[in-house]
């Protein structure tokens, strides 16, 4: 592995994101666009909802958008043949992949920093921690999308293909995160599946945050995250095609 080599990766996919319109809009926008709009839902409804859905779904929202665009992406470079050229070059499928995952998790910092910045700042989402400790779990949590979307993109021959992965990594995380029902209230089967999966903690993370805040959960969340993602970018490194057949 070479850190100047993983980079010049970085580079690449940042110049080719910030040639594509429509994808940076998806990054950066969409985010925001959608907790403004759970806002604006709950706005006349009794009591502090958006204050109770808000901070899980900011958790939600990076995840998701990084784990389709990284996906998708991942999966066109392989089909155009543009990874195979890479790797005949001196490059290591884990350069490639860290090189991906430095890339969109700098994109994450700045999708993080905004939707944080609208969700505190303009629609009063009520923060007993640190605002900035709350940035950070949203990017652990968008780089964790970023490693599943390249673990995934291996498995998938077509752009559709790696949509339809959506349903089994991300809508059971959603349903099991604690957001709709408190995890310690699930079934005990069910209980024990959101256990095992990586939202579940940063919605944990972030809900601690707006409730007792105490900052040695959260980054106990916060480090169980970074482990599924270390281990997503290992996983997919090992399963990493040079082109689909």
């Amino acid at each position: 592995m070479s850190p100047r080599i993983t980079w010049a990766v970085a580079g690449r996919v940042l110049t080719q994101v910030r040639r594509d319109h429509r994808t940076l809009a998806m990054l950066l926008v969409v985010p925001c666009v959608l907790i403004s709009l759970l806002w604006w839902m709950f706005e006349d409804l009794p009591g502090d909802l958006f204050d109770r859905f808000g901070p899980g779904l900011l958790a939600m929202f990076p995840f998701i958008v990084m784990f389709l665009v990284t996906s998708v992406t991942t999966l066109r470079e392989r089909s155009s043949g543009t990874l195979e050229r890479l790797l005949t070059m001196p490059m290591g499928k884990l350069d490639f992949l860290l090189g991906y995952a430095l890339a969109f998790g700098l994109l994450a910092a700045v999708q993080s920093a905004l939707a944080v910045a609208v969700s505190v700042g303009l629609l009063g989402l009520d923060v007993n921690g640190p605002v900035w400790l709350l940035g950070v779990v949203a990017v652990v949590d968008a780089v964790l999308g970023t490693a599943l979307g390249l673990l995934v993109s291996a498995f998938a021959t077509t752009e559709f293909q790696a949509v339809q992965f959506m349903p089994a990594f991300v809508l059971p995380q959603i349903l099991l995160c604690g957001l709709f029902v408190p995890r310690d209230q699930m079934p005990a089967v069910l209980e024990a599946i959101s256990n095992v999966l990586p939202l579940s903690y940063a919605v944990d993370a972030m809900q601690e945050l707006v409730g007792d805040a105490d900052q040695g959960e959260v980054w106990r969340s916060i480090a169980i995250v970074a482990c599924f993602a270390l281990a997503a970018l290992v996983l997919g490194a090992a399963t990493l095609r040079r082109r689909t057949p």
